[in-house]
């Protein structure tokens, strides 16, 4: 009898869904609206099939910027439908501005409103399918996790928050011991009745812990077994790592090389000269930018801040050696008069217009000169200051392993994780930091660029 499986998409196959059907949508739309309705402006009559592409690559673009693909804000409709409007007014502004890739602009503008409102009406209607098809309980993965007491709470609460339809239905303890909080939420399975739990709950995946002892030969010989017919059975780092993309700190050993392969980018020359490259024209252009922004910034600082416009401070890079960073000022003076301190929400010690500065991210600027001096690049692990570095170094595993790349003006961090205002905030930092510089490359690199214009626009920055 073969195992059976539920209907379960992964999170790189919904986002894939996602672009393929909102194209298709909008697509399918307008092309009726030409053929059915004899719409002038967007009418394909065999030549004009760059303009489908050139629109594609607007709403794929704007659509990423403004978070149409970030699966927990997708998973609401109320954000989905103004990060639609969002996206496809910016499409449309876009669109109109490169005449010599789209039609000519009409001289009925009635037809700009209708170009507008076709595309708003099939990205809505086909999200609302979306959020209602995919929210049922038929497109979770079920999942069974064999693990210590530790593990399997850590692993239930990790998945689950990472993903809603990532549903733990039962577990097996492999120290025998009672999950006292838990145990009445999921199923207990006993090693010999593996294959029938399988497919009495529907499970469709195994999740197992290598952490600790490991699993006893009745456990691996009922899992080669299932292994054997088919059935997905992955180590816990790798889901985690998957479905976070974090790397999880707590679960290596001291063999980390076993879970922490380094990224062949961090020594590949090809991809470390356009990096360079592209390191030196970003931050050019940001100095003229912000040589150009200094007279209004200096204004403002008059004003709201009363103090020097720069700051300068020692933080930690490459290979551990300490420079000196370069800042827009956000603070009172001696804001730490008495020492180096976490910054923390509601921070005093931050200006009104500092807190403006920081959730645009404009107080980084300067560090522009950093990048140019060579001292960063502009994707990386955040630099810390030495005072914390040497503190979290004791406390939290491998923390040092940021400094084996150039620290960056943004980062993976910096746009998946929130601000760091402890050391368990730092540890989840440094897990979103060991996790690009284990898979760091150009895709990765430009979803971060994405993340960060997603990060200013709605003044997320910290």
């Amino acid at each position: 009898m073969p195992l059976s499986k539920s209907i379960h998409f992964d999170i790189p196959e919904r986002k894939v869904f996602l672009r393929i059907f909102d194209l298709l949508s909008v697509f399918l739309v307008l092309i009726l609206l030409g053929h059915i309705f004899n719409y002038a402006y967007f009418s394909l009559n065999g030549s004009q099939w760059s303009w489908l592409l050139t629109l594609g690559l607007y709403l794929m673009l704007f659509g990423t910027i403004f978070e149409l693909y970030d699966l927990q804000r997708a998973a609401s409709f109320q954000t989905t439908l103004k990060n639609i409007l969002l996206t496809v007014s910016v499409t449309l502004l876009f669109y109109m501005l490169t005449p010599f890739f789209t039609p000519v602009l009409p001289a009925n503008r009635i037809q700009i409103v209708v170009f507008f409102s076709a595309m708003v009406v099939a990205l809505v209607l086909w999200r609302y399918m979306y959020i209602t098809l995919f929210s049922a309980p038929r497109f979770n993965k079920r999942v069974l996790v064999v693990g210590n007491a530790f593990d399997i709470k850590l692993i239930v609460k990790n998945l689950h928050v990472a993903d809603p339809n990532y549903k733990v239905i039962g577990y097996i303890n492999t120290d025998n011991s009672l999950l006292s909080d838990e145990k009445e939420k999921l199923k207990i399975v006993d090693v010999t009745e593996l294959d029938k739990a399988v497919r009495r709950y529907s499970v469709s995946e195994i999740v197992v812990s290598s952490a600790g002892k490991g699993v006893n030969f009745e456990l691996y010989g009922q899992l080669i077994r299932l292994l054997e017919k088919g059935f997905s059975i992955r180590e816990y780092t790798q889901v985690y790592e998957e479905i976070t993309q974090k790397v999880p700190v707590e679960h290596m050993e001291q063999d980390f090389y076993k879970y922490f392969p380094f990224s062949r980018s961090n020594k590949n020359s090809l991809y470390l000269f356009f990096n360079r490259i592209f390191n030196m024209v970003f931050a050019i252009l940001g100095s003229v930018l912000t040589l150009l922004l200094i007279p209004f910034i200096l204004m403002a600082n008059f004003i709201a801040n009363a103090g020097p416009l720069f700051y300068q401070q020692e933080r930690v890079g490459l290979n551990g050696k300490n420079f000196s960073i370069i800042k827009f000022r956000t603070m009172i003076r001696n804001a730490e008069a008495h020492g180096a301190q976490w910054s923390q929400k509601g921070d005093r010690r931050i200006t009104r217009f500092g807190k403006i500065m920081r959730n645009t991210r404009l107080d980084e600027l300067p560090q522009c000169l950093n990048i140019l001096r060579g001292e960063m690049s502009l994707i990386g692990p955040r630099p810390e200051r030495p005072e914390f570095v040497e503190k979290l170094s004791l406390k939290i595993p491998f923390y040092e392993t940021r400094h084996v790349i150039k620290p960056g003006l943004t980062g993976w961090a910096q746009v998946r994780g929130r601000y760091a205002k402890s050391e368990q905030d730092s540890l989840e930092k440094l897990q979103y930091d060991l996790y690009y510089i284990k898979h760091r490359n150009l895709f990765l690199d430009l979803s971060i660029l994405l993340k960060t214009c997603s990060t200013m626009i709605y003044f997320r920055g910290q």
